[in-house]
């Protein structure tokens, strides 16, 4: 079957003719809600990890900050360099959009590792408490995406797929919804089947870096690439590219977590 995007208006909320509650922003704090509250059951009912309430309140805090400023910065660098470059700042007007996940993914493996100053644990086993609590502030920013008809899919010639009439009227693949089901919630349903038990240190955030990493280089195939960059070498999308090398760490992390190479003061 072939749909039609509803042309959902992005403004959840107007509170007056210049300022609205946006759905986008709306699903970042359904993330941060999340985080919260599946963080307080993992202090609550694995307590391998040592953690407390307060930890869980001040990694959102830290972890917030690495998702915004390397979501920016992550998205200039990698998408929009030139752009920047030509007018700096534009930087920092991110009302008009512009994110990207893998600099917002490396900004919270920096903010985390600052997290550890002020709690001292080993920052893999920090990242594996984490790990499972993202997924579903992933798949809310997809719904987000696909809420504004934004990142939409490439032409499909299938049985199904979804019209996008602010862009054209060719049946494509409705990506957002494909990333939504997958970086959101295949991949929460086993970190968290995963982390239901004590696990060595590193072997969580492997399997998070290969199932974030595997999911989004396959819809990538199904994603419309940015037409400001296109196709990269051997035809792979930017986000193909940048997701490869999380593959690739997630399994040397996996074999070497198995291995119990990873010590306590990782």
């Amino acid at each position: 079957m072939i749909f039609t995007h509803p042309q959902i208006n992005p403004i959840a909320l107007s509170i007056t003719d210049s300022f609205g509650i946006h759905w986008y922003g709306l699903m970042y704090l359904i993330g941060f809600l999340a985080f919260l509250g599946l963080g307080r059951y993992q202090v609550k009912h694995k307590p391998w990890f040592n953690w407390n309430n307060q930890m869980i309140d001040d990694a959102l805090f830290y972890g917030a900050l690495g998702v915004i400023l390397g979501g920016r910065i992550g998205y200039v660098l990698f998408y929009q360099f030139s752009s920047f470059m030509q007018h700096p700042l534009d930087i920092f007007k991110v009302w008009q959009g512009g994110m990207s996940f893998h600099g917002g993914f490396l900004g919270v493996l920096i903010a985390m590792f600052f997290f550890t100053r002020k709690y001292p644990q080993p920052w893999l086993k920090i990242m594996d408490f984490v790990a499972p609590l993202v997924p579903i502030g992933l798949g809310a920013g997809r719904m987000g995406n696909f809420i504004n008809g934004e990142l939409w899919g490439r032409e499909t010639h299938a049985n199904f797929g979804m019209i996008f009439p602010q862009v054209d009227f060719i049946a494509r693949h409705p990506s957002q919804l494909y990333e939504f089901a997958l970086e959101g919630f295949v991949l929460f349903c086993l970190l968290w089947w995963f982390s239901r038990k004590e696990r060595a240190i590193g072997a969580i955030s492997a399997v998070f870096l290969m199932g974030y990493g595997s999911f989004r280089f396959l819809v990538e195939f199904t994603r419309e690439p940015d037409d400001y960059l296109g196709l990269l070498q051997l035809g792979l999308s930017m986000g193909q590219w940048l997701s490869l090398p999380m593959v690739l760490v997630g399994i040397w992390m996996w074999i070497k977590a198995k291995s119990g190479r990873f010590n306590t003061k990782t």
